[in-house]
């Protein structure tokens, strides 16, 4: 039975025997002492260490077992060389520096001389070719179907990179050991010495240009938090006043304002709660995200930002839960239809009228009485972005039975189709007829708190073979599928309406 002790060895924890733990530690003072009158022994003794944990895992890994023995330690030490092994003969030796023999040599990516991914420069040191070569030949097959690109990045992927100085020595077929070491260490310290006597302006100027840009960036990152906090508060500060609105707390009623007629009232406030609560949180979010990244301050408490999280996602769901709601609303159509004979004439004048087809409750609420509006036409008011969408649309067709007709066609949607054809029965629209000349209002009205479920309106005008049509200029633009009709566009003529007549083979323009 022997004692056995854990090491720190190269940042691994290493399981060893205690006399092969002595024998280590003799060597590596050993190692230390012959060092220590280098500049950088440090730095070397640590490499060394490095590669002394690197193969101590090789050989428990190939072995299988978990303890390093003397007899592990003595390989090792065989392999890596002693220090009385810097006392070689003279033809041995080259210079100042001990000439190492040569050693394995493994693919690695020469990282330190990459352009892309080091894949070239790896394949250089490994092939013993110039890598300007290699990545001529690279080049070349690019243009060969483009299989250089994918061949480059099979070699990224699969080989890898080399980044101690071990691996760096196997990818350059140095022998890794106490002479490769300090040969290699003690060029790379002559060649960053000369890159100091060529380079230290240039390098001195490109450190102050990154110090530059840096300090740019950082003022630049800062100006843009700023522009976001302004921003993103008065955009805050809208939709909270926009919510009080909507809300009722200045009398507004919202429940005739488009989109939101689209709601049922019984949980319009609900589901205006739920989209302020998704909208406002990620901005609240990007606000406190922004102040700390301009004034470098805390980041949020972790509570504070879960609760946040957990009420965005409460606001979320039930915005998409009611969503859902009201598209079930649109789910079936359906749609009736009125047919009124007209009084016959051989010329028709096709005219817009914007007065208001008013009910009980609509005079109620506009306090309309015969003593206030005496002799006076009330307008209806123009389109707006808020306005309730009016569908009416104007078709014009040939009479089959020779007698002068309109059709009107109400639709609309609805949950169920007894409650579209609910919806389509609510439908107001005003149409008259004053001897020859036909009034058609521009849009459809809905009855007080009545949704807002796609209600249309579809006019089919037949008329018989030879009667004209006088149509205004503003019958083209207030009702739809006029504009499927071919006739030249209205002009600066002085004329505000167009000749059209029925012929046989349907509705031809005169003028």
């Amino acid at each position: 039975m022997k004692k056995t002790l854990n090491i720190n060895i190269g940042n691994s924890i290493i399981h060893i025997e205690e006399d092969a733990y002595e024998s280590l530690t003799a060597y590596l003072n050993e190692v230390k002492a012959h060092f220590s009158t280098s500049a950088d022994d440090f730095e070397i003794v640590t490499d060394i260490e490095n590669r002394i944990a690197e193969m101590f895992t090789e050989i428990l890994a190939r072995d299988q077992r978990q303890v390093v023995e003397l007899a592990d330690v003595q390989v090792i030490i065989a392999q890596m060389g002693s220090a009385k092994d810097f006392e070689m003969e003279d033809e041995d030796v080259v210079g100042d520096i001990p000439q190492a023999k040569e050693g394995v040599k493994k693919l690695y990516r020469d990282i330190d001389h990459a352009i892309i991914a080091g894949v070239c420069s790896g394949l250089a040191h490994y092939l013993h070719i110039d890598e300007r070569w290699i990545r001529v030949f690279m080049l070349i097959t690019i243009f060969l179907g483009g299989s250089g690109i994918l061949a480059y990045l099979v070699m990224w992927i699969i080989i890898p990179r080399a980044v101690t100085r071990s691996e760096k020595m196997y990818m350059r077929g140095e022998a890794v050991n106490l002479q490769g070491f300090f040969r290699n260490f003690e060029e790379e310290m002559a060649a960053n010495q000369l890159m100091k006597r060529s380079g230290g302006f240039i390098q001195e100027v490109v450190a102050a240009m990154e110090r530059v840009i840096g300090l740019l960036g950082k003022t630049l990152v800062k100006v843009v938090a700023v522009i976001i906090i302004v921003f993103g508060s008065g955009l805050l500060l809208s939709l909270l006043v926009t919510l009080a609105v909507l809300l009722g707390v200045w009398d507004a009623s919202p429940y005739e304002i488009f989109p939101l007629n689209i709601v049922s009232a019984n949980y319009l406030t609900q589901i205006m709660m739920a989209f302020f609560i998704t909208l406002a949180i990620p901005l609240i979010a990007l606000i406190l995200f922004s102040i700390r990244v301009a004034f470098n301050s805390k980041a949020l408490n972790r509570t504070v930002s879960f609760g946040l999280l957990i009420v965005w996602l409460m606001g979320a769901m039930s915005s998409i839960f009611y969503v859902a709601k009201v598209v079930t609303e649109f789910k079936e159509e359906a749609e009736f239809s009125q047919v009124r004979s007209l009084t016959p004439y051989k010329v028709y004048d096709l005219r817009i009228d914007r007065t208001m087809l008013l009910s009980h409750d609509d005079s109620l609420r506009y306090d309309i009485n015969p003593q206030k509006f005496a002799d006076k036409v009330i307008i209806t008011d123009e389109r707006g972005p808020f306005t309730t969408p009016s569908r009416v649309g104007l078709m014009i067709e040939k009479s089959e039975t020779g007698k002068v007709s309109i059709t009107q066609n109400y639709s609309a949607h609805g949950k169920t189709f007894e409650k579209a054809l609910e919806n389509a029965r609510g439908i107001q629209y005003g149409f008259s007829q004053q001897d020859s000349v036909l009034n058609f209002s521009p849009k459809l009205h809905l009855a007080k708190m009545t949704k807002w479920r796609d209600q249309r309106v579809v006019l089919v005008l037949r008329v018989p073979i030879g009667t004209k049509l006088n149509i205004k200029k503003n019958v083209s633009y207030s009702l739809d599928r006029y504009g499927s009709w071919s006739c030249d566009s209205f002009d600066d003529d002085g004329q505000d309406y167009r000749v059209w007549e029925m012929t046989d083979e349907g509705l031809k323009c005169r003028e």
